[in-house]
């Protein structure tokens, strides 16, 4: 065909204006064309993308009962044949057995050791469970300083136990976890230690009366110190990583001595002790606590200025604090060397919400303390003095602000914010000279008699 001949075509057709509906349609039945084409070669060209598996599923609906049954039975059935996977007390007996057959000569001292050789040995005859311990990784990193290069039986031992211990406890937690994303809320712990309850030895002396209480106390520990953006829900995998689980599990132990019961949050001895301070402090017997009512906490010393703060930051019910509250507030003050502890008492210090302390910052809190000191007879000591040795024992980033980070970093943390808040750990602080002084002449005196 001529080109002429298409160029007057053209040229003819060029002057039939369409109007913009049909543009707009012969526009769209383009792109639908072009768009079809493109799509089908693309599938064509790669025919295993219909072969991807699915990777996400929507989690049932509240009204979806059946889909929701559906669910936690497959978890419960998961989890069942995890928990089989795992050694049973006979199958540790009989790696127990394996191992102290398979020693390697000579001891070192009374410790029975074992070699690369035998270790692999063992693996071979304790079956297919353990086959994931024998690992030359795992070899590996047991090995210290034996001279022949082999591992401490009995540290290989106490490794598999640990690992079968974490493994039962994660099933163990899951089967609380109702979401079954991985963590617990606030009541799924409270189950799982209500029905633990029952069997740790130490706390058989508990009425059922005060089980509530003791579940509350129990569970804000976790939740204060692993959710610290307070969003209800703590990872399972954080559970097991802190030291919590193994201080509660502790209370197995029928012999546990008073002074680890002491020191242990969850023993109940220390549950009674913290709930016992809280019905002294209620001196209205409403279950609650006013302002007036805490500022008895402790040695009576804490300053007013930071007491508004506690009931300004904190959640209250009329201006009046509950137990769970209340427990916040003592494990903020008996671990103040704690991150977790630090972030509770630096927001109620920050009081301009700036996420820094400047001078202002201190000299608001620091003035409370003088006011105290003048009160009780003391001389007030100069603010400029204190707030110098703040910035010197914290050494911030910034030489005019004093950050969270600050703070946690000079490991000072629990004296800074001891200054600021309590006349009696100010004074302990400005005189702990002379406190050491007198403990060392005690000590002296002891030791003479």
């Amino acid at each position: 065909m001529d080109w002429r001949d298409v160029l007057r075509r053209r040229l003819a057709a060029s002057n039939s204006k369409k109007s913009e509906k049909e543009l707009k349609d012969e526009e769209m039945d383009l792109f639908t064309k072009y768009y079809t084409e493109w799509k089908g070669g693309r599938k064509n060209a790669n025919a295993f993308y219909k072969s991807i598996p699915r990777f996400y599923y929507r989690l049932p609906a509240e009204d979806e009962v059946l889909l929701q049954k559906l669910r936690e039975e497959s978890r419960a059935v998961f989890l069942q044949r995890k928990s089989r996977e795992l050694l049973d007390n006979e199958e540790l007996q009989n790696l127990w057995f394996l191992l102290d057959k398979h020693q390697t000569p000579p001891m070192i001292g009374e410790e029975a050791v074992i070699n690369y050789e035998n270790f692999l040995k063992v693996g071979e005859k304790a079956g297919p469970k353990c086959k994931q311990f024998f690992m030359a990784k795992v070899f590996a990193k047991l090995i210290h300083t034996d001279p022949y290069g082999r591992i401490s039986i009995m540290q290989f031992f106490n490794y598999v136990m640990r690992k079968v211990w974490l493994h039962q406890t994660r099933i163990g937690l899951s089967l609380y976890d109702v979401a079954g994303q991985g963590y617990l809320r606030e009541s799924d712990l409270e189950n799982y230690i209500l029905e633990l309850i029952p069997t740790l030895p130490q706390l058989d002396g508990l009425e059922k009366s005060f089980y509530s209480f003791y579940v509350c106390t129990a569970v804000r520990k976790f939740f204060f110190f692993l959710d610290p953006l307070r969003t209800g829900k703590i990872k399972i995998q954080d559970i097991l990583a802190c030291s919590f689980l193994d201080d509660l599990l502790e209370l197995r132990d029928e012999e546990l001595s008073k002074e680890s019961q002491e020191t242990n949050w969850f023993s109940a001895p220390s549950a009674l002790r913290v709930y016992g301070q809280y019905l002294n402090l209620d001196k209205d017997h409403n279950g609650m606590l006013s302002k007036e009512e805490l500022s008895r906490y402790g040695t009576a010393t804490m300053t007013n200025v930071f007491l508004d703060r506690v009931f300004q930051e904190c959640l209250t019910y009329d201006g009046e604090m509950d137990y769970k509250t209340y427990l916040d507030f003592v494990l903020a003050l008996e671990n103040r060397k704690e991150p977790a502890a630090l972030q509770y008492i630096f927001k109620l210090l920050d009081i301009e919400n700036r996420g820094y302390l400047n001078v202002f910052s201190l000299n608001y809190f620091f003035r409370a303390i003088q006011e105290l000191m003048k009160i009780h007879g003391q001389d007030p000591v100069s603010f400029q003095d204190v707030k110098d040795e703040i910035f010197d024992m914290v050494k911030p980033k910034d030489p005019l602000k004093i950050s969270l980070q600050d703070l946690i970093n000079s490991n000072q943390g629990d004296t800074v914010t001891t200054i600021l808040i309590d006349l009696n750990g100010f004074w302990t602080y400005e005189n702990r000279e002379a406190l050491v002084a007198n403990d060392n002449e005690n000590t002296a005196d002891l030791e003479d008699t």
